[in-house]
């Protein structure tokens, strides 16, 4: 049996799940270059990453189930289908089939890799060290979908697909290779995976349904302002601005990924981070439509990725306090289901209004402020919780 430092785990895991955010959106950042190459049009360049969400709601269940099981195999699995996955679409770089069959791969690999964010916290990790260790997995997320939108257009400028395939596979497979060596670790933590027999439990589990719908608004309006915030900023003359005030986001939500989930959780504020998240949501896109300058644009998303980005963790965090390790996979599998699919419902629901930006930004407000009044049947301290459904004694704790 090997033995390797936690952290060098949790890097090697960190490395992996940002990959598979990197070849999600290999085409989604340059759509209008690619669709000539590949010979489909601009659309059919997008479904390229459309297809990912929709595996998610499919296989999440399923997949957490494996990973409460059978861990080890399960995220070895999701490892071997990442770097499979990307190392297809280097057999044909510029075959539409090829890239889809690529993407199907790495789809299907996703929901076991993502959905092993807590449970390799809680294996490898001390109960003070867990809210850091999840936190790094979150922020890693939010990593891949910088560089996926920072090098994709450099990388086809400068060899087309046949370079960014190339060097996108390459990673994949060495982070791939890594995480199937870490899984060689004995486990600190190994857990119970006999508790892991049944979904009963989530189905009565209000407190999950709860954080469910929380991440099905955040991780919706994240979704939305990806994809429509060139069209909205467009209608105020800052189209071209669009690219470099998402990146702006998303850095300060990594920030805010990596600082808030402890302050949060050190202090016993989960709620109230929830709260604050919400609110700022409102308010930027609030600002956003009454002075249309770029900088303060980029001050409102500033704020706005700071706090939104980081009730990631801290809902991964709790669900999985709150569930108990041997089940945290089925409650990460059902959060990020929730997630994704309100990834597509904000999407369409701002696609309906696109052609006025103060719609838009009123629809990405108004589900903010929704998901304000549901935060109050969140306890606002860890000792308030219910206790876990089949799970006596355990207090939420």
């Amino acid at each position: 049996m090997i033995t390797m430092n936690r952290w060098v785990v949790l890097a090697g895991y960190g490395l992996l799940a940002a990959c598979t955010q990197l070849l999600w959106l290999s085409y989604a950042f340059i759509e209008t270059q690619a669709h000539g190459v590949l010979g489909v049009s601009v659309a059919g360049v997008g479904d390229l990453a459309a297809i990912f969400p929709l595996l998610y709601v499919v296989l999440a269940l399923p997949c957490g189930r494996w990973l409460d099981a059978r861990f080890e195999r399960a995220l070895g699995t999701g490892a071997a289908l990442t770097g499979a996955g990307g190392l297809l679409r280097l057999a044909a770089p510029t075959s539409f089939m090829v890239a889809l069959a690529g993407q199907l791969v790495i789809a299907a690999g996703q929901p076991l890799v993502l959905n092993a964010i807590t449970k390799v916290a809680a294996r490898y990790f001390p109960q003070p060290e867990r809210t850091t260790a999840i936190s790094i997995g979150s922020a890693s997320l939010y990593l891949g979908i910088l560089a996926a939108a920072l090098s994709g257009g450099p990388l086809f400028g400068a060899g087309g697909l046949r370079l960014l395939v190339l060097v996108q596979g390459g990673i994949a497979a060495f982070a791939a290779a890594w995480t199937l060596l870490a899984l060689r670790t004995r486990p600190a933590y190994p857990g119970d995976p006999s508790v892991a027999v049944s979904l009963g439990w989530l189905r009565r589990d209000r407190f999950t349904w709860v954080l469910a719908g929380l991440l099905f608004i955040g991780m919706g309006i994240f979704n939305a302002v990806a994809t429509w915030l060139d069209a909205i900023l467009a209608h105020f003359g800052h189209g071209p601005a669009a690219g470099n005030l998402f990146a702006v986001l998303t850095v300060a939500g990594i920030a805010g990924a990596a600082v808030l989930p402890g302050a949060a959780a050190a202090r016993d504020r989960r709620r109230a981070m929830f709260r604050l998240t919400l609110g700022v949501t409102v308010a930027a896109f609030a600002v956003m439509a009454a002075w249309h300058s770029v900088l303060v644009a980029g001050i409102a998303l500033g704020a706005e990725g700071f706090v939104l980005l980081a009730a990631l963790p801290v809902a991964l965090d709790w669900s999985e306090l709150h569930s108990g390790p041997e089940r945290a996979g089925a409650a990460v599998g059902f959060l990020l289901l929730a997630g994704n699919l309100g990834g597509v419902v904000m999407l369409l629901a701002v696609q309906g209004v696109i052609g006025s930006p103060y719609l838009s930004l009123a629809a990405l407000a108004a589900a903010a402020a929704a998901g304000l009044a549901l935060s109050a049947a969140l306890p606002a301290r860890l000792a308030e919780a219910p206790a876990r459904a089949g799970a006596p004694g355990r207090g939420g704790t």
